[in-house]
This record gives C-alpha cells, structure tokens and sequence, in this order.
C-alpha cells in the first residue's frame, strides 16, 4: 500500500510539488481583525505582505482539532496509511493537538494507520523534509523505510534566514523594543537558524549584501558531506523574489548546486518574519538510500 503523507501550510511547498506528490495539506489560520482565513486558501501571502508594508497586523493561530478530527477519519474510513510530517511543536501546537486527536479517536477508528512525526522544522526547512518524504512514498518505500529517511532528514537539516525589517521580529517577540529600534537605525540584518525546534538569532550584520554573503560563509560551514551538488536546495521569500533568484545564483556558483526549489513564504511563517525575508535550506549530509 502506498503511504500517504500529510503535512501543514508553514512547509511552503509550491502547487506544483504538493499536486506531483499527492501531499495533503493542511492550512494554518490566519488572523485579522477578528476574521480568520486559511493560510494559501482564502488568503495568498502576497497580499499580507503588502498588508504588512502599510502596517497591518496579521496573527496566526494552530490547526484546530475539528481539521484534524476530519482528516483522520477520512483516512480511516479509507483505510489509507498516513505520516502526518508536523510543524515544529516549539513554534506551533499544532503537532500536539494532532497527538491529542489521534488517541480521541481510536477508540472509534482502532486500525487507523497513522503516524505522526515533528519535524522540528519551519517553512523551506520543513518543506524539503515533506518533499523527500514524498518523494520515497511515490517510489513505494514502506512506512518504515520512510519514517527512518525522515529521522535522518530532521538530523540534518539546515536553516539559514536573514530578515529584512528586525521590527517583525520585535513583534514575534524574538528581540527587545531597543534591539529593534537601534538595529533599524543601523540597518541591521540579523541572521537566524533553528535549533531543536527553535528559531534563534545566530549572527547580526549590517547591510543585506553582507548579510548574503554571511549566508552562504555559513553554508559552507554547516556542510560535512557530499556537498551541494547532489542535493535540492531550498530558498523561500519573503516576497523578494528577486533577492531569491539572486541567492539561488550564488550558492549555484560558490557550491556548484544544480537543483533548486524557491516559493515564496506562507503567511504561516510570513505574518512573523515579514517582507524581504531570505532563506536557505539544505542537508548538512546527503541522503544515501539505504
């Protein structure tokens, strides 16, 4: 039986990769001004960049248990096997409430196949561990080969992020009212990564240009094995496809990549790290398939 893989809209897949692979998503919630939208369904990250830029304020909020309760049974009652890959349980309590549902119900449903897994991962980084996990589903890997791939792939990837406006952060609480202020001043890029599940400030530059190529000094550094070369890279955006394309140019020089992903971020991760973000994502070890 061919598994099923299921995952959220903060993996910033592109349409094109989630209808290949037959992924399910399920939609983050997006709020403003009282009213909810469904991240990528009734509200496209472009326009909460623009919102953003005038100044409006978009929140989110976790996957609610009713959406999880659905899909579940749906599986169920079609006798599917399902991975639901989740995102980061230490920026969302999405991955918990998915735990919480599935042992409500299967009492009702008690040959449901479903496992669950937190990728400890956000936007790109989580989408390229949903990507592969598809991939080997699509080549009719079993369960168990799969989840041991996706162990390994939450081992090793990679996160590098420049955010183009530290105020976002401030409002994520991610640095104080004086960092923000002082680091706007300065034009200040800081650069984070993700550590056991957590976004964290890593490096601070001054200057988006140097803030790129301190990127890339970190790839360079975080890489232990095999190279880019073998793999696909994933660059996600803050609405700046044109800083995107310009990354996806320079690691392809500096590290002779060949394969690429780039799409811009969902208002999911975007509501939190505001226009002009820049990404990389990778694998500090290739995959070798067992």
């Amino acid at each position: 039986m061919k598994v099923k893989i299921l995952s959220d809209s903060a993996c910033d897949l592109p349409k094109e990769i989630i209808e290949e692979y037959d992924i399910d998503i399920l939609p983050i919630v997006v709020l403003k001004d009282e009213k909810e939208y469904l991240d990528k369904v009734n509200i496209e990250p472009e326009k909460v960049y623009d919102g953003m830029r005038k100044g409006e304020v978009y929140k989110t909020a976790q996957i609610g248990p009713a959406t999880f309760t659905e899909k579940f049974e749906e599986y169920a009652k079609n006798k599917e096997s399902v991975i639901y890959l989740a995102f980061s349980s230490e920026l969302s309590g999405t991955y918990q409430t998915s735990v919480v549902v599935k042992d409500s119900i299967k009492n009702k449903y008690p040959y449901l196949d479903l496992d669950i897994i937190d990728t400890k991962a956000a936007s790109g980084g989580f989408g390229l561990i949903v990507f592969e996990a598809a991939k080997l589903a699509k080549e009719g890997k079993t369960k168990e080969e799969i989840i041991k791939a996706v162990e390994f792939f939450r081992n090793n990837i990679q996160h590098i992020v420049t955010v183009d406006n530290i105020e976002y952060l401030f409002r994520g609480g991610r640095v104080t009212r004086t960092q923000a202020f002082v680091g706007g001043l300065l034009n200040i890029k800081p650069i984070l990564h993700m550590k056991d599940g957590k976004l964290l400030p890593l490096e601070k530059v001054r200057g988006k240009n140097k803030a790129i190529h301190k990127m890339l000094d970190l790839v360079e550094e975080r890489l232990e094995e095999g190279g880019l070369q073998n793999q696909t890279v994933f660059i996600t955006h803050g609405d700046d496809l044109e800083g995107a394309i310009r990354l996806k140019q320079m690691i392809a020089e500096r590290f002779n990549a060949k394969n690429f992903v780039i799409n811009i971020i969902g208002a999911a991760i975007g509501a939190h790290s505001g226009p002009g973000t820049l990404t990389i994502y990778f694998f500090k070890k290739s995959y070798k398939k067992g």
